[in-house]
This record gives C-alpha cells, structure tokens and sequence, in this order.
C-alpha cells in the first residue's frame, strides 16, 4: 500500500491532487466536527459556556496549529525526500519527526498551564466567562501531548501519501469524541470541563492508532528503527523550516482573531462574541476542505521538487487552486442558502434562540470569501512544498493581519458599522489578500521552471 501511495505522488500531479486531498478533505472536515459538536453540546449549557470556549479558542488555535504545522513540516520534508528517491532520508525524517513531537510536547505544556489566565484576561475574559474558560482550558492544554502527535504523525503518513489512513484515524477520534462528549458534559456532570477531557481522550485514542501503525505494524514507506537513531541537525532543520512557519502560521491566526474579539466585545460584549464564536465553527468547518486541498498541493509539490520536475509543481499548484475555488464557491453557497438552519444547531435552547438572527448575518457576510480563499491557501501550502515555510507564512500574515485586521476595525470601528462592519471587513480583506496570494505563487513557479529548466 505504501508503495502504491509513492508512485501516485511521482505520478499525474492533477490526478494525486485530487485522490490525496479527498481523503485529507474527509479528515479535515471530521476534525472541524469537534468543534462543532463540542459547540452543540456545550450550547445546552448557556451563553456564559459559549462565550468561554470562545476565549480559549485563539489559545485552542495556538495549540492546534502547533501540532498540525509541525505535521506539515514532516509532510513537506518526507515528501521531498520521496521525490529525490532518498529512502534513507525519509526514514530519517520520519525519526527526527517523533522526537520534535516529544519535546514540543513538553514544552508547550508547561507553557500553556502557566499563561493561560493572563492570556484570557488580555482577549476580555471575565467573571464567570472567566472561571469557565479555565475549566475547559486546563485539562485542554493538559493533554497537549495527544494533539501534536496525532497531528504531527499524520503529517509522516501524508508525507508518503498514505492520506486514507490518517483519514481513518481521525475517523475513530471524532466518533469517540461524539460519543464522550455527553457522557462527560452531562451524564458525569463535568459540564464545560467534560469537553475538553472528550476531545483529549479522542485524540490520545488516534495518536496511539497512527503510532501502532508506524511502530509496531511496520508497513509504513518510512521504516523507522531507532537503535539505528543518530540526531542529525540537517534533518531536524529541514523539517523545521517548514514546521515552525507553519505554526506560527496559526500564532498568526490566533492573534488577529484576539484582535477581532476585541473589536466584537467592545461593540457588542458576550452577545457579539457568542455569535462570532457561532459562525466561527462553521467558517472553519467551510474553510477544511480548502486546506485538504492545499495540503494535498504540498505533498505532490514536494515530491516534484525533490525530482526537479517544474512542470508538475506548476500543473499540481494550478489544478489545486481551481478545486480551491471550486470548493469554496459550493460551500459559500451552501451556507448562505442554509444559514438559518445552520445558526439553529448553535442556539436551540430558549436561552440561546435570540442568537440566530446574529449567525445568521455573520454566515451570509463573512463567509463570502473561501472562492478567492481557496487558490490563496493553494498558493501559501504550494510555499511549504518547496521548503519556503516563512513565504507561507508571510502571506497568512497579510491576509488575516495585514487586511483582515485592518479592514475590520476600518469598516467596524471607523465607519461604525459594528458587527456588520466586521464580517464585510473579513470577507473583504481575505479575499484581496488571496488573490496577492495566487499570483505571487505563480511568479514563483515561473522563476523555478526557469531555473530548473522544465
């Protein structure tokens, strides 16, 4: 099975695109459903519970995109390395990748556990939103060693182009996060606290499958024996130059949306934030299948780069964007069509009702933009195909900091358009910046092509 996943990324760069973003698509979308099933369990606990997982959600990206981008940085460098036929450097890769996980892991922790109150108090966290927000936080952050190797694993299997494994693991996560999560909530009766403890034990559960799979089993492309380890600063750094710009990648993103709560909440308080943290789940349920894509993009790019093979770095980013855009009109349309409905899962208690005309504003405004966003995310992963991590990283920062930020508090707080004003800001600002997005990548693949003569 390894072997069939190799030659098909040394294969048709249109055709790998597609059979490897399906199933990361299907992962994608599954691991988006926490949120959102979280979201629905947590609404039966009242406004104050939704307002306290939305001030832990930055800290949650935080702690997300650390293991997801140093997943990526695996992916980016295996892939590579599969490309240029070096099995003893994947294997290598796959190595150095584990021990990253371990000590991120660690460090990260203790990290987390000691900033985390001051941190929710900086995004306006106060109260009992306060003291509910610790609840889930704690044991969230507690159990961080799940997240980054189920996360960062996957990245060893995308990086050889098994992606319908690590589909598979995700699938077992989110079945058995849906099913702990009202036994925890509710039936156990650690209400908000039960959550978090569902989505680790979920996660821990999905690390150890991933793990048995590469370990024990053995019938992974990458063939890990660690009595052969010998630490090697030239891996480590191949890996972590695409892993820590991917991280910091969702860094990036935790702090504009820091910055965007700030703005809500100083128009509108806990109501504002609620419906924001509402829609928000679902923009980044829509915006999952854009970055299948994408990390599908990075797979095959990498394999081309590593092979020197410009023409199928150009086909596999320009075949990526037009599925980007394609995905992301249908899912736009999907959730302007359906926005009542959709608002109503987030606020079907009596309690909760009032919120929808809220969502249901915020889905028909601000989620305008994944079109446009789908070839912009095509073009930031084709820049961790080829080792630029902090290229992609440049163009996250323009398009949630740069104009996101700036358009939102402009159209919200200048024109004092309130919360209308920042949901046109963020559709506004994405999409200006995608495009900036896609036609620098295609600048960039011209001058490889050049260079490399294909």
């Amino acid at each position: 099975m390894a072997n069939k996943n190799v030659e098909l990324m040394r294969g048709n760069p249109e055709t790998a695109v597609r059979k490897l973003a399906i199933p990361i698509m299907i992962s994608m979308i599954l691991t988006a459903s926490y949120n959102i099933i979280d979201g629905i369990w947590i609404a039966g606990l009242g406004e104050i519970a939704i307002a306290a997982i939305g001030f832990v959600t930055p800290i949650f990206m935080i702690l997300n995109g650390v293991s997801v981008g140093l997943g990526n940085g695996a992916t980016s460098s295996i892939s590579r390395f599969v490309g240029a036929h070096n099995k003893e450097n994947v294997n290598e890769s796959a190595m150095h990748s584990l021990l990253i996980f371990l000590i991120a892991s660690v460090l990260l922790t203790v990290f987390l556990l000691v900033v985390q109150e001051p941190v929710l108090r900086l995004y306006g966290a106060q109260g009992e939103a306060l003291t509910q927000a610790i609840q889930y936080g704690t044991p969230l952050f507690g159990g961080l060693i799940a997240f980054i190797f189920a996360n960062g694993a996957s990245g060893i299997l995308r990086g050889e182009g098994d992606m319908k494994r690590a589909m598979y693991a995700v699938l077992v996560s989110v079945f058995l996060n849906a099913l702990f999560d009202p036994i925890f909530i509710y039936v156990l009766d650690f209400k908000i606290a039960g959550a978090a403890y569902a989505t680790i034990l979920s996660s821990l559960i999905s690390a150890a499958v991933i793990l048995y799979w590469i370990l024990i089993k053995k019938d992974t492309y990458a063939d890990i024996h660690f009595e052969a380890f010998k630490f090697k600063m030239s891996i480590v750094k191949d890996i972590l130059k695409v892993g820590i710009p991917a991280s910091l990648d969702m860094v990036m993103l935790s702090i504009a949306v820091a910055l965007y709560m700030a703005f809500i909440a100083q128009m509108s308080g806990d109501y504002g934030i609620a419906v924001y943290t509402s829609g928000q789940r679902l923009y980044l349920f829509v915006i999952m299948p854009l970055t299948a894509i994408g990390s599908a993009v990075t797979t095959v790019v990498g394999s081309a780069y590593g092979a020197k093979n410009g023409d199928y770095i150009s086909r596999a980013h320009k075949y990526g964007s037009k599925l980007g855009i394609l995905f992301g009109f249908v899912t736009t349309l999907i959730l302007i069509i359906f926005a009542n409905p959709l608002s109503t899962m987030f606020a079907y208690t009596p309690e909760t009702a009032y919120l929808i005309p809220g969502i249901v504003l915020f889905l028909r405004v601000a989620t305008l933009s994944p079109p446009l966003t789908g070839a912009g995310m095509a073009s930031s992963f084709f820049y961790q195909g080829i080792g630029k991590g902090f290229l992609s990283l440049f163009f996250t920062i323009l398009r949630e900091i740069i104009f996101g930020v700036s358009m939102t508090y402009y159209f919200g707080i200048v024109l004092d358009m309130g919360l209308l004003g920042i949901w046109i800001g963020l559709a506004l600002g994405r999409s200006i910046a995608s495009v900036i997005n896609y036609i620098a990548g295609r600048f960039t693949i011209k001058k490889l092509r050049e260079a490399m003569g294909t």
